[in-house]
């Protein structure tokens, strides 16, 4: 699969994804820091990659529809999150990637459980 990482998610995170076997691009390599969501959001629509974040903004569907894009993963992050909790919440993710369709949907990664938001039209 292919993915977008946010600026937020730093390299061991992509290091994860690597090793797994998939393709991404990040917002850091693209020199995107600091541009807005709603352009990450845009550029992920036309390259056609599903966007992984921290950023709880992109939770919101109606400012964020997910049925127009490979998928959109929030990763919700306890406080003081360190390293090693978030690549286990990482790997958490992709195992679920072989049992569960994310494409258009909103996926939300919580320690120790992952829910898929179902969009309207995207039941099923």
């Amino acid at each position: 699969m292919r993915f977008k990482l946010d600026e937020n998610l730093g390299t061991s995170a992509q290091r994860v994804f690597r090793e797994t076997g998939h393709e991404i691009t990040t917002v850091r390599d693209e020199g995107l820091q600091e541009t807005s969501d709603q352009t990450i959001y845009e550029k992920c629509c036309a390259e056609q990659l599903c966007l992984v974040t921290l950023d709880l903004d992109f939770s919101n569907v109606m400012r964020f529809p997910p049925e127009k894009t490979p998928g959109i993963v929030v990763i919700r992050t306890p406080k003081n999150v360190t390293l090693d909790v978030l690549e286990r919440m990482v790997s958490q993710f992709l195992r679920i990637l072989s049992q569960v369709s994310i494409e258009k949907q909103l996926c939300i990664v919580e320690m120790d459980r992952i829910r898929v938001h179902q969009t309207e039209g995207n039941e099923g």
